[in-house]
């Protein structure tokens, strides 16, 4: 089974420090390979120098005496006879054994090589060059040598340049290990933000970096997720307080007249309780499609937006219903905007609800532009509605002790789903100052 590291810092770091090895090894290895090239040739330079000005004098006959040293003994220089005897050299080299025991011949008489004696740690290596004067069976052979570095015969520049690529390596492994470290704080302060945050509370939020990279991103996300699923909760928790608030009523009064009427038969005008039981379940089943309607609003599920024609929609609205008031409508057509058209048709259809419940005698509605948004209005003749209660009015349940109570019979989630509704869409709902009755304002952003 392969083992690597679990962190993503510490796989980072190996694998920069693998490549830093690898790279730096070979450019080591070039180095070397350089270096060695580099004073070989050097050396044999120098040498080949020494070797054919000997060689030239021997073949010439005038070289005379003792081979002149000039470079105080660092190039030794012999002349040496058929069977190894060395006849002439310079200081440095008499008395010594020939330096090489290769003996070039008759179709190559010059030879450049290295030749290395003894060994580790006392091991000398020389560059050599070896001439032979003529092709006669006799002839003598030249050799200039010249020792190596001790740095290239030691393996000393091949541990140095190791050492380097270790140290090198470790420092990109320690840079590496830092840049990412740093980099990853902010994604593990998210991690562990994440991991506090729980369904009771909601309303933290994981830190969120400057800037426009991934983890700014990663972090934007987080926290718009965390603010979709906070809105959820609220809306689920809305829900069950909606719930058990409002069913209450309905619930108990329908239970009370059945059990009444179940104890005392004899005293009940049946045909009464069941009107009333009917008229409570009415109740209790518009409360309920409310209150799933404002659950789902928002939600996506398989709701489509799609273009829509505001005024045509607000006419074929307005066809659809019949109404005991006089309406009149001012559509302008081609007002598109994009939306869920069931939801949309529900907005204008709880306007009207609300219009037709509280109006005196008429009712407007109107689609147009305005300020570059769609704009669709509905206005009663009734008595209005005070500023102070215009935000309240769209809250859940809220019932007014105003003339705008009177003729009850709503959910009174009516207003509720239209702000719901509206917010969904991108836009707004206010009630707007009017001379006489209440004027409801829908602002939508155009297609």
């Amino acid at each position: 089974m392969r083992m690597r590291p679990r962190s993503i810092r510490a796989r980072d770091t190996l694998v920069a420090a693998v490549i830093a090895a690898l790279v730096f090894g070979v450019t080591a290895a070039g180095v070397d390979f350089a270096v060695r090239s580099a004073v070989k040739a050097d050396l044999l330079r120098a040498t080949q120098v020494d070797a054919r000005r000997v060689s030239g004098g021997v073949r010439d006959g005038t070289l005379e005496g003792a081979i002149r040293d000039d470079t105080d003994g660092r190039i030794l220089v012999q002349v040496v006879e058929p069977g190894g005897r060395v006849t002439n050299a310079t200081q440095a080299a008499t008395d010594r054994p020939p330096v090489s025991r290769l003996w070039p011949s008759s179709n190559m008489r010059v030879r450049d090589f290295t030749e290395c004696h003894g060994s580790r740690p006392g091991r000398e290596c020389y560059v050599v060059e070896a001439i032979r004067v003529s092709t006669a069976p006799d002839s003598v052979v030249v050799y200039a040598s010249e020792r190596m570095p001790s740095y290239l015969v030691s393996g000393l520049l091949e541990g140095v340049l190791g050492g380097c690529v270790l140290l090198l390596a470790g420092i990109v492994a320690w840079i590496t290990w830092r840049v990412v470290g740093r980099t990853l704080g902010p994604v593990e302060a998210i991690r562990v933000q994440l991991a506090e945050i729980s369904a009771t509370d909601l309303s933290r939020r994981v830190p969120q970096p400057a800037g426009q990279d991934e983890i700014a991103q990663l972090a934007r996300t987080a926290n718009e997720t965390l603010d979709r699923l906070e809105r959820a909760v609220a809306r689920q928790r809305q829900f069950a307080s909606d719930a058990s608030h409002e069913l209450r009523t309905p619930i108990a009064g329908l239970r009370a007249n059945l059990e009444d009427a179940s104890m005392h038969p004899d005293d009940n005008d049946l045909p009464a309780v069941v009107t009333s039981a009917l008229r409570d379940t009415d109740r209790l089943e518009s409360i309920v499609t409310d209150l799933l309607l404002l659950a789902r609003i928002g939600t996506g599920g398989t709701s489509v937006q799609e273009p829509i024609d505001l005024g045509a929609l607000a006419e074929a609205e307005v066809r659809r219903r019949a109404f005991a008031l006089k309406i009149t409508t001012e559509a302008v057509r081609g007002v598109r905007v994009r939306g869920v058209r069931m939801q949309l048709v529900r907005l204008l259809g709880n306007l009207l609800d609300n219009a037709e419940r509280y109006a005196d005698s008429s009712i407007k509605v109107e689609v147009t532009r305005a300020d570059g948004l769609a704009l669709l209005t509905v206005t009663d003749d009734g008595a209005g509605i005070a500023p102070g209660d215009r935000e309240r009015v769209f809250e859940r349940f809220t019932r007014l002790d105003t003339a705008r109570s009177r003729g009850a019979g709503g959910t009174g989630l009516g207003l509720a789903i239209v702000r719901e509704i509206a917010q969904v869409h991108g836009g707004t709902i206010r009630i707007e100052d009017h001379a006489a009755g209440a004027r409801f304002a829908l602002r939508l952003p155009l297609e």
